[in-house]
Order: structure tokens, then C-alpha cells, then sequence
């Protein structure tokens, strides 16, 4: 495992996902994006498509993806539900047919904070759908990627809250929808380190990161007085002090999808457009790693769960 610690990047908290990603050419390169079609996702999307790659964004909403990408050049549409396995597996079904290479795959799609909800044989959602169906996702499309793909996973500084619930994942027992918050994010920084663990001598990389504090359609289900009370927004409704743009917060998952600085690197925590630091604070605006975040250990023993699951392991 390479050591959470800066490498200098000359980007930071302030840079965008343009302003990382200028003077690279992805033309020729597939990129595929998951809600690539709103908030964080979006940004991304225009800052790959800006410099030539062409995007794949698999959406719930196709209509609302294909309006909202309307005058992006190089991107494209498809159906695809993260919640219900099957719909993961037609959509890989369909990708595969077609013998086309992914040079990186973004996951970002997600929930925040939502109300208790099941999917699927009785999973909870944030753990099913922020980190099982793209777990599943992965491991079909495995046979898209080449040697130098790199896989993405956009985590958060949510994992401070706590890490996963082994004895009760899907929270059957005392549901808190921050806590479910936080172990599906933890899990998406664990699955990207063992991911890399395994796919490392076939050169395929995979990273995990904290996109910074922004206001998007992801905090729909936390009301406008909880958002105050939590300092994220001010009285008017405007961000607070502190927050990214979008286009800032979409500026890390380009730079760990397309920067050369990380090229024989992998299995690590981003933030602010470099590598993260162990965390040393409690304080999620600091920002940092946590322990249970880059723990091997766990990270195998979460792959194993997952494999459990959903009945999919492409590694072995």
C-alpha cells in the first residue's frame, strides 16, 4: 500500500475540475461516469468531455441526463439503476457487446442522510446503492479495462463518522441515517484500496477521495434548518464559508482520474487535488483520512462481503 502522504500536486481546495485537467488530451479515451448528469457529476462530466473524452453516463433519470447534457458534445446516455442488481448487470451486458475499452470509471453517483428505504433482497439503500451496485458495476465491467484504466471512487469526509457495521451492515437494528451515510462512504474508500490491491499487477489503479463541502441536489433530504444548524448554509441559503463551487468540487475525481502525477501510484485517499493526509482531527472541514478508511484488513474483508452479496467477484 503507497503511504497517505502529499505529493505536491500544484493543485488545491480552490483549483477546478477545468483548471486540473488543462493541457491533458484525453481524446481517443472513454470515460464512464456515474450521475454524470447533476451536481458533482455534472462538472465532471463537462471538464472530461472539454478535453476530449468521450463520456458515458449511466443514469436513473435518462430523460433528466439527456437534458442536462444537452451541448456536451461526447457524451451519452444510458439506463441504469444502482439500486437493482439487474438493471447493473443489463447495463454491463449491453456495454460489453459493443468490445469497448474504459480507460477510467467514475463513481459518483450516490445518497446522503435519506430516509430509512430497502432495496433489493431487503438492502440498506445507502450501503446498496453508494457502494454494492457500483461494486457490481466494476466487477462486471472488468473486462473493459486495459492496463492503464483507473478507477474512482468519490467518498467523503462522512467516513469520520464511523466505519462499517459488520454485524449488521444493513442496519436492520437501530437505523441512523448519518451513520449509514458514513459506512457506505467508508466502504467506497475501502473498495477502491482493495480493488487496487488486486488489480495493481494487471496495471489497473483505483483511488478514492473527498470532493470537499458543496451544496448539490445530494443534501435533498436534509431540511433548509438542518442545514443551517449544521453551519453548511447561511439564513438566505447561501453556501458557507468554506464551501467549493462545483466546479471545485468535481476538481479531484478528474485529477485522480486523468493526472500523471499519480501513474504507478494507487489504493490511495484524495483530497483538494492531491493525496490526503491522516486525519488528526475530528474536524471533517480539515478533512484528512481515517484509519478505518485505508485499513487492508478491512478493505478484504469488505470485498469478501460484497462478493457475498451480490454473487460477483471478477478477480477470482
Amino acid at each position: 500500500m503507497t503511504a497517505q502522504q502529499k505529493i505536491n500536486s500544484g493543485f488545491g481546495a480552490r483549483s477546478t475540475a477545468e483548471e486540473v485537467v488543462a493541457g491533458i488530451d484525453l481524446t481517443g479515451r472513454t470515460v464512464l461516469v456515474t450521475g454524470g448528469y447533476s451536481g458533482l457529476g455534472l462538472e465532471i462530466t463537462r471538464a472530461l468531455a472539454g478535453a476530449g473524452a468521450r463520456v458515458v453516463v449511466p443514469a436513473r433519470r435518462t430523460g433528466t441526463a439527456d437534458e442536462a447534457l444537452r451541448g456536451v458534445p461526447g457524451t451519452e446516455v444510458h439506463a441504469l439503476d444502482l439500486a437493482d442488481q439487474e438493471s447493473v448487470r443489463r447495463f454491463c451486458d449491453r456495454f460489453l457487446e459493443f468490445g469497448r475499452a474504459l480507460d477510467a470509471i467514475i463513481n459518483n453517483a450516490g445518497v446522503m442522510a435519506c430516509p430509512e428505504t430497502r432495496v433489493g433482497p431487503g438492502w440498506e439503500a445507502h450501503f446498496a446503492i453508494n457502494h454494492l451496485g457500483h461494486f457490481a458495476l466494476v466487477n462486471r465491467l472488468l473486462p473493459a479495462l486495459v492496463p492503464r484504466s483507473r478507477v474512482v471512487a468519490v467518498a467523503s469526509s462522512g467516513h469520520f463518522l464511523g466505519g462499517v457495521r459488520w454485524d449488521d451492515p444493513h442496519f436492520r437494528d437501530g437505523y441512523d441515517r448519518w451513520l449509514a451515510y458514513a459506512q457506505s462512504k467508508t466502504a467506497n474508500a475501502l473498495f477502491a484500496l482493495h480493488l487496487d490491491a488486486l488489480g495493481a499487477d494487471r496495471g489497473l489503479r483505483a483511488f478514492s477521495l473527498h470532493p470537499g463541502s458543496i451544496l448539490t441536489p445530494l443534501q435533498r433530504h436534509i431540511p433548509h434548518e438542518e442545514q443551517v444548524a449544521q453551519g453548511w448554509i447561511k439564513p438566505d441559503g447561501g453556501p458557507a464559508d468554506g464551501f467549493k463551487t462545483p466546479g471545485q468540487g468535481a476538481a479531484t475525481a478528474v485529477w485522480a482520474a486523468t493526472s500523471p502525477l499519480l501513474d504507478g501510484l494507487g489504493g490511495l485517499y484524495c483530497q483538494d487535488c492531491d493525496v490526503a493526509v491522516p486525519a488528526t482531527t475530528d474536524d471533517m472541514l480539515i478533512g484528512g483520512v481515517k484509519p478505518w478508511a485505508t485499513d487492508p484488513d478491512g478493505a478484504a474483508r469488505l470485498w469478501e462481503l460484497s462478493a457475498e452479496l451480490t454473487g460477483l467477484d471478477a478477480f477470482t
